[in-house]
């Protein structure tokens, strides 16, 4: 065996198994109450990045048609 097929994760492998120690493992680290702030505060940095990223997005794309305007301006 080489030394990166050792460290490698194989992806996708998670069973049913694996994802209820994962989650009875939260509720001993986290507890009951804190979980749902958790997933909260997760819910709303992912919602404030879609739009971050939406706006970066219409802003480029104003910024490539106002270029191509001037462009034809300048024909």
């Amino acid at each position: 065996m080489d030394f990166i097929s050792i460290f490698s994760i194989p992806l996708g492998t998670f069973g049913t198994t694996e994802i209820v120690v994962i989650v009875i493992l939260a509720l001993l680290l986290f507890g009951g109450k804190k979980i749902p702030e958790l997933m909260r505060g997760l819910g709303t940095g992912l919602k404030e990045f879609k739009q971050a990223s939406e706006e970066e997005t219409k802003d480029s794309e104003e910024e490539k048609n106002s270029e191509s305007e001037v462009k034809k301006e300048k024909k």
